[in-house]
């Protein structure tokens, strides 16, 4: 049922898989929202980091630009993992 589920979805700086997932979700006419989380919005440019070595590349990798991505492709973005289930509420209610 539709009306009673939600997709959340993490991600983390450097890459740029969540913003081709963020742009499929918009093109497919996903039915459900989607709540977004992105990590590494604290880490230095350049530096890498996490365990699989994410290197903030260019201005599209940082945290900031893939929350505005998500947000852009109409994903309920939060700034904290701890905001991720009053958001799902939020958009389910």
């Amino acid at each position: 049922d539709d009306e009673t589920e939600a997709i959340v979805m993490i991600g983390e700086i450097g890459g740029n898989l969540e913003a081709e997932a963020a742009q499929w979700i918009k093109a497919d006419g996903n039915r459900k929202p989607v709540v977004g989380f992105i990590a590494g919005q604290t880490a230095p440019k350049g530096r890498t980091m996490g365990h699989a070595g994410a290197i903030v590349g260019g201005k599209d990798d940082t945290a900031q630009a893939k929350m505005a991505i998500l947000a852009e492709n109409g994903i309920h973005v939060v700034n904290s993992p701890a905001e991720i289930g009053k958001k799902v509420a939020e958009v389910l209610s």
